[in-house]
């Protein structure tokens, strides 16, 4: 497993982007899976610097794991910051025109829609959300 801790600051998604990217290669990705995968953590890392620390100066610390024999990735962002569940919050009303539809959201349905299990907890003070994608 590989884990690195970023600034939650969206000054930071080059190197959260460029550790998942380097990851998702090392791991011998699909390139459309790769693409996928990238912006679904991209998502939950731009939340995490929007809304977890509303006084700035928080961190968050993402974990990748490939385990080659189930032939699938894992993803583990953690932080301490404000209590929140992703997986409580609905779906967005993809059917709708986009003019109609309630603004936030949209990046955590791709998320949940890009994943093939999704978990939450909240232990010790820190949100740890997990993500698997089988490959």
């Amino acid at each position: 497993m590989r884990e690195k801790t970023f600034s939650a600051d969206d000054k930071a998604l080059p190197e959260v982007i460029a550790f998942v990217e380097n990851e998702l290669e090392a791991a011998c990705c699909p390139m459309k899976t790769a693409m996928s995968l990238t912006v679904a953590i991209e998502e939950i890392f731009v939340n995490v610097a929007h809304y977890a620390y509303p006084n700035g100066g928080g961190t968050a610390t993402l974990a990748i794991e490939h385990n080659a024999e189930k032939n699938e990735l894992m993803f583990r962002m953690t932080d301490s910051g404000v209590p929140f569940n992703p997986l409580a919050k609905p779906d967005p009303d993809v059917t709708l025109p986009a003019e109609q539809r309630k603004i936030g959201g949209l990046g955590i349905f791709m998320m949940k829609k890009t994943m093939d299990e999704v978990f939450y907890a909240n232990e010790n003070g820190e949100n740890i959300l997990t993500m698997i994608k089988k490959l």
